[in-house]
């Protein structure tokens, strides 16, 4: 073997020796991330399944609506049998009915109000503080969830937001408490179902308002009128130029008789010379 060939042998070499090295660090590096990810997305689903409260459309400020508290099971060995749902004293709310559930049995607490409140003219002084679901005939297994409505008014008109507490009841017995109002740049641990409140709504029964109407109808109006201008502008138009025409063509006859008259004129006088 040549010099030159021992040379290029000795310098591969370390190359080759390098390469598992490398390969085995690729490695680790890959299952590091896929770790990371995997504690990531484990992190955001334990966040995510919670007890939370939705609006059917929209819920907005001095309005009514209604709601679902949605109530996922978060444990792979036993069922949730029981929810309940507390009311925010701080706005109280006159006018609180749950939607039948099938399966679940639904009990409504009152409670005497500090301070009245007025709804349609009428003096509140107590109003729902809970209301209760509890299995009967039916659960909420493990990767199930299920929906609670409630029609829920007269939603306040100087909140942004109203905060519901829960209680989650297994049938283990395990009682988990999603009570934790929301702070500003922070995630509770065991957040409460938040209810964001919309813009006043203009009609509370979803209907325009009396200005509105009426501003509707003036557009009308206004829209017939300018209709029938336009209409009558065409008319008066149409008949301007069906007066042009017929002048036209009264001075086309007229022209047309003379050139008649003035060849018959010139076809005598050659017949006659």
């Amino acid at each position: 073997m040549s010099v030159n060939s021992v040379q290029n042998v000795s310098a591969a070499s370390p190359a080759s020796a390098a390469t598992p090295l490398s390969s085995r660090f690729a490695v680790k590096a890959t299952a590091a991330v896929a770790l990371a990810a995997s504690a990531v997305l484990l992190s955001s689903g334990t966040a995510a399944a919670h007890v939370s409260v939705q609006p059917q459309g929209e819920a907005a400020k001095g309005g009514y609506a209604t709601v679902n508290f949605k109530v996922p099971n978060e444990r792979d060995s036993a069922s949730t049998v029981k929810l309940e749902i507390s009311m925010p004293t701080e706005h109280p709310l006159a006018s609180v009915l749950p939607q039948p559930v099938p399966g679940w049995k639904v009990t409504v607490s009152k409670s005497k109000l500090d301070k009245p409140i007025e709804s349609h003219g009428r003096q509140i002084t107590e109003a729902v503080s809970k209301v209760t679901w509890t299995a009967d005939g039916s659960k909420i297994g493990p990767g199930q969830f299920q929906q609670f409505p409630l029609s829920l008014g007269q939603l306040p008109e100087n909140a942004d937001q109203l905060v519901f507490k829960a209680l989650q009841t297994y049938d283990n017995k395990e009682v988990v408490r999603w009570i934790e109002a929301p702070k500003e740049g922070t995630e509770p641990e065991s957040p409460a179902p938040v209810l964001e409140l919309s813009a006043t709504a203009d009609d509370h029964h979803g209907t325009p308002a009396a200005d509105d109407t009426k501003d509707a109808k003036d557009s009308e109006h206004s829209e017939d009128a300018k209709d029938g201008a336009h209409s009558k502008e065409s008319a008066a138009s149409s008949s301007d130029d069906s007066d042009s025409t017929a002048r036209v063509l009264a001075v086309v006859g007229i022209l047309v008789g003379a050139v008649g008259v003035a060849f018959g004129v010139l076809a005598g006088r050659r017949r006659s010379s």
